[in-house]
């Protein structure tokens, strides 16, 4: 049976008042995407105002230039979805077998505290369905609630874009806030590896990946919980 994943992806265009762009970064994006697509599933986009997501400039850079995003770069099909992502508020839960959020720094702003995100991530939970984030998307496991009330990353291993990783980008005092610290004020077993290698890591449901190397990874043991 096909299974359906959705990718929810950031609507934010602005770095802070930093002046410069952000948006998704496309490898988070492609790796993932073209995992799904090659393993027979069929993908749906969404972000939280819908069209086309701002894609974070520097990811398009030629430093940054993967088999993937090149893939993507060539690709009319998922150049159109990309261009209309469905509206966050119109997506169902009950309407898909797994959801995976793509980073970039987008994410800090427009979905940690998304009313739409944080309800459809829950509903995925309660449904046993995994949900799976890369780099600074972790951000929006930070505010999802069990049905006790607490924290879903309390005492569970979680990763995300660390603090030196972030400190590397120069953007520590732009983004709103550390991504590492919060996780690590929820709760979460917070969990790295040096900056910019590989590493995503499960615990139940929740799947998380450390850096833009790590979203492969990451869509790979989704892929695994669906089989």
């Amino acid at each position: 049976m096909t299974k359906n994943i959705l990718m929810v992806l950031t609507s934010h265009a602005e770095l802070g008042n930093s002046g410069e762009k952000t948006g998704f970064w496309v490898e988070e994006f492609a790796a993932p995407y073209y995992a799904f697509i090659d393993a027979g599933a069929t993908v749906t986009l969404a972000s939280p105002m819908g069209g086309q997501p701002p894609i974070d400039p520097k990811s398009e850079l030629e430093d940054f230039l993967t088999p993937s995003t090149k893939r993507f770069d060539a690709d009319e099909t998922a150049q159109s979805l990309m261009a209309n992502t469905a509206k966050l508020a119109d997506i169902k839960a009950s309407d898909y077998d797994a959801v995976f959020y793509p980073g970039g720094h987008g994410p800090l702003w427009d979905l940690t505290d998304n009313h739409e995100s944080i309800t459809l991530i829950e509903s995925f939970l309660a449904t046993n369905k995994p949900v799976a984030a890369v780099c600074h998307a972790t951000a929006a496991f930070l505010n999802i609630k069990d049905s006790t009330g607490e924290f879903v990353v309390k005492g569970k291993a979680v990763t995300g874009f660390t603090n030196s990783e972030e400190d590397a980008v120069q953007l520590t005092n732009i983004v709103p806030f550390l991504l590492e610290d919060e996780l690590i004020k929820r709760g979460g077993d917070y969990q790295k590896v040096a900056d910019w290698n590989a590493f995503a890591v499960q615990d139940g449901l929740l799947i998380s990946g450390q850096n833009p190397a790590s979203s492969e990874l990451a869509a790979e043991k989704l892929l695994a919980s669906l089989v």
